[in-house]
């Protein structure tokens, strides 16, 4: 039976989308052809998978963006992502650790929340 395999992209609309992307490439060093892409095959996670999260409206998570999406980013080592972001001028707006997981949270150039993400525990099924 045919099936959903993963996430293939998101896709929203920017005022500059050259800037746009010459600020993922710039910061977070994520470029491509059509734009940043993630090549999930280089990911050495234990079952390493994407998620589709839904949230009530009032519930702030999303905050400060004005946003009604974030991007969730993930990355290998959190602690040394975090530094770099910060080494390149980038404000951190918080970072957590959760056990099964790390995050930290960011704004890019248009104001969109980023999440990153660095998975530590693989999923129970």
């Amino acid at each position: 039976m045919a099936g959903v395999t993963g996430l293939g992209g998101v896709f929203y609309i920017v005022k500059d989308p050259a800037a746009t992307r010459q600020w993922y490439k710039e910061f977070l060093d994520l470029d491509g052809e059509y734009g940043p892409m993630l090549n999930w095959s280089e990911d050495k996670s234990e079952r390493p998978f994407s998620l589709i999260s839904h949230y009530v409206e009032d519930s702030g998570y999303l905050k400060p963006s004005e946003a009604r999406f974030m991007i969730n980013l993930r990355v290998d080592d959190l602690d040394a992502y975090v530094k770099q972001l910060k080494d390149k001028g980038l404000e951190i707006l918080g970072q957590i650790d959760e056990g099964y997981g790390k995050f930290a949270w960011i704004l890019d150039c248009d104001g969109i929340k980023l999440e990153f993400w660095q998975q530590v525990e693989a999923p129970e099924s």
